[in-house]
């Protein structure tokens, strides 16, 4: 054990000491090398695999460092011969890596192909405002930090990508899968035709139904973020904190999707007014 203390304690002496300006620069390199790949297959099931060979690599250094001789000799082999492997099982990443360097930087790929956020905004944009042109009726619940799990159990699992087509066929009525809420959780169609429980709140006003009072009541209970497709009337609607915003427009969904799926924090406040312009007095006002 005083070996493996001694080790660590040169390990932490020469990683503050010793490096000379060429070691930082080839530190900062690998660094963004490593940055970059994970950039590359973070969206990818290749992602499992290189979680996997950092756990083999921990293990390996690990072994090493408390003399198991055995599982280090072991590990050694598993990754040297694993390189062949490697190079099998990531061609297709490989292959993607060489063209984007062939075709200069990524800025050029930037402006020619959507990003994935990008993507999922304009898919559930365009279905939403479909439905509301068809006035098909729609119920879709995007969790946030608080877990929905339990709800997603009263469903179907889905777990898809998201796409218009696939959001507008579980609505579309006299489908298995039309009544209910589908869940989103992330970047996937988590479940379909989900039971919520529905808000008990006396300013709801009387004109709407159902599907309006259960986006109420999960956004009252969650942080989730709800968006509500009136089938009488063809009005998409905003359930979130406890608070229902009515008549939004294309701008309108655009900003509440792009305020989630860019990763900014989510505040009902910072565009409420753009919201009310459109919707009287938030709940139910008559369209200016």
């Amino acid at each position: 054990m005083s070996d493996l203390w001694f080790q660590l304690e040169n390990l932490v002496w020469n990683i503050f000491h010793r490096p000379s300006f060429a070691d930082i620069v080839d530190i900062l390199i690998i660094a963004f090398l490593l940055y970059r790949l994970i950039q590359m297959v973070r969206r990818t099931r290749s992602i499992q695999v290189i979680k996997g060979i950092a756990i083999l690599i921990l293990i390996q250094y690990v072994s090493d460092l408390a003399g198991l001789k055995t599982l280090s000799w072991l590990m050694k082999n598993v990754l040297n011969n694993g390189v062949i492997a490697l190079i099998i099982l990531f061609q297709p990443e490989f292959r993607r890596a060489l063209e984007q360097l062939g075709r200069g930087t990524r800025l050029e790929r930037h402006h020619t192909e959507k990003t994935e956020s990008e993507r999922i905004i304009d898919e559930m944009c365009s279905c939403l405002l479909s439905l509301a042109k068809r006035r098909v009726g729609a119920l879709i619940v995007i969790e946030g930090k608080t877990g929905l799990q339990d709800v997603m159990e009263t469903g179907t699992r889905v777990d898809a990508v998201i796409s218009r087509a696939l959001l507008e066929n579980i609505f579309e009525p006299n489908t298995p899968l039309h009544d209910g809420a589908v869940i989103i959780r992330e970047e996937r169609v988590a479940s379909a035709a989900c039971m919520l429980t529905l808000s008990d709140s006396n300013t709801i006003s009387s004109s709407l139904g159902t599907r309006h009072r259960a986006g109420l009541g999960i956004s009252e209970t969650t942080d989730a973020t709800v968006l509500i497709v009136s089938e009488e009337t063809g009005i998409i609607s905003l359930a979130s904190g406890g608070k229902l915003t009515r008549y939004l427009d294309e701008s309108g969904i655009r900003e509440i999707l792009g305020r989630i799926y860019n990763e900014k924090k989510y505040t009902l406040a910072d565009f409420w007014s753009h919201l009310t312009r459109r919707s009287g007095d938030g709940e139910g006002g008559k369209r200016p």
